[in-house]
């Protein structure tokens, strides 16, 4: 009976369940847009933030003593061992190789310049081939690091003897202009490019690692690899590991950190595969990652939160005004026998029909949204995620049930006798 009353009542009053319909896939579009981006949002914020910089650094294990202040890591013996330039390729053969999205070599020594004495130089790959087991192809060097870093000229070429750049600090200071010919120590170089927006390299000559390790006079070496890796905000787990140790675990809690892309973790695996050397997270550039990810997707539930008190609102304001139009129907029922839970029940179940058919409508445009949205900002699309559907639906059967039961209250108090002889 209570089926046909339903399947009755929803051919019925089309303007009130239109009005519905819309209000409800208005929320349900909100909060599809806003679960999209949220769940996707984190790998797209952590790649945009990973092309300003690494966010690791892996050093010889004899200088893995180091100091972070600031944004600057200071290593007291970082010049007294060093690392062999042949074991490179390990930091990309982790476990975690999907998520390195670049890393580069460095070899710092002091140098003269012409006249200028004790100047700093750094020889790096600028984008240098790697073989990678299973990528033989694969390239990497300071181009991929520092996404941000423009030349006046060009960048001198990977194992290029008699090539440098200049930051342009360095540059301004001594008046250093591309094309010109200096004496690099003993040695003749010109320099091909003059580098913008170096951030710590803005006072340094940056040059090939070959040309800074015929300098130094040893092959094959290097002082750190800063690296460039994809990952996750730290939680309540990734917390307990920085703060107490990987032993204060227990064997479920390691096999869950091992298995989540933390920065700590990723170091971890480094440190492990990568024979003598010692990996360690740049923790206020990771912190800061997880900082951002973790308020953005703060604000979206917010959004999504005020979205689902104010749509029930709208909807129980339209409910109100049916059960006013229905007030004879809802006395006809009472004086058949109907309790007030069968008559919630009926008005309900008109609700939460119309609130599935709207929510399966408002996430699929919340889709197209949420990809326009990604574009605009990343320039590409992100990954549809497909259980925001249910929860839309969950959100929306929430509002219908919610906006529903506000005005039973004036059912209660409804007499049979009166509303059907018009007194009420």
């Amino acid at each position: 009976m209570i089926g046909k009353i339903v399947k009755s009542s929803l051919k019925g009053n089309k303007t009130q369940k239109a009005l519905s319909f819309f209000t409800i896939s208005l929320a349900s579009i909100l909060i599809s847009t806003m679960l999209n981006i949220t769940l996707g949002i984190s790998n797209e914020v952590t790649k945009e933030l990973r092309s300003y910089g690494s966010n690791i650094i892996v050093l010889p294990s004899g200088g893995g003593l180091s100091i972070e202040v600031g944004s600057k890591v200071y290593t007291p013996f970082k010049d007294e061992v060093y690392l062999d330039e042949k074991g490179l390729y390990q930091i990309k053969e982790i476990f975690w190789r999907n998520n390195i999205t670049a890393f580069a070599p460095f070899l710092d020594l002091r140098v003269s310049l012409d006249d200028k004495k004790d100047l700093s130089l750094v020889g790096t790959y600028f984008r240098k081939n790697v073989p990678i087991d299973g990528e033989p192809e694969y390239a990497t060097g300071v181009l991929d690091l520092f996404y941000f870093w423009t030349v006046d000229g060009r960048f001198a070429k990977d194992d290029s003897m008699d090539e440098i750049n200049v930051g342009r600090a360095l540059a301004s200071r001594y008046d250093i202009k591309v094309g010109d010919s200096v004496k690099l120590n003993n040695l003749s170089v010109k320099v091909v490019g003059i580098i913008d927006n170096a951030g710590a390299y803005e006072d340094k000559i940056i040059s090939s690692l070959k040309l800074a390790q015929n300098i130094l006079g040893k092959e094959n070496v290097y002082s750190k690899a800063e690296v460039s890796a994809l990952t996750i905000p730290n939680d309540s787990l990734a917390q307990k590991v920085r703060q107490s140790g990987l032993h204060s675990l227990d064997d479920l809690e390691q096999d869950k950190w091992m298995c989540s892309a933390y920065a700590d973790t990723i170091a971890h695996q480094i440190s492990e595969d990568y024979k003598g050397a010692n990996a360690k997270v740049l923790t206020k550039v990771a912190d800061a990652e997880s900082s951002i990810v973790d308020k953005i997707q703060s604000l979206l539930g917010v959004v999504s939160l005020v979205c689902l008190v104010v749509a029930s609102i709208a909807v129980a304001s339209l409910m109100s005004s049916d059960v006013f139009r229905r007030k004879k129907e809802i006395g006809l029922l009472k004086a058949l026998g109907a309790n007030n839970l069968q008559i919630y029940i009926i008005f309900a179940s008109e609700s939460v029909i119309v609130a599935i058919f709207a929510a399966i409508f408002g996430s699929l445009c919340g889709f197209g949204i949420s990809e326009i949205i990604a574009y605009s900002i990343f320039s590409h699309a992100i990954d549809i995620s497909v259980i925001v559907v249910p929860i839309c639906i969950v959100f929306s059967v929430i509002i219908a049930l919610f906006g529903s039961f506000l005005p039973m209250r004036s059912v209660v108090t409804l007499l049979p006798a009166e509303v059907l002889y018009g007194r009420k």
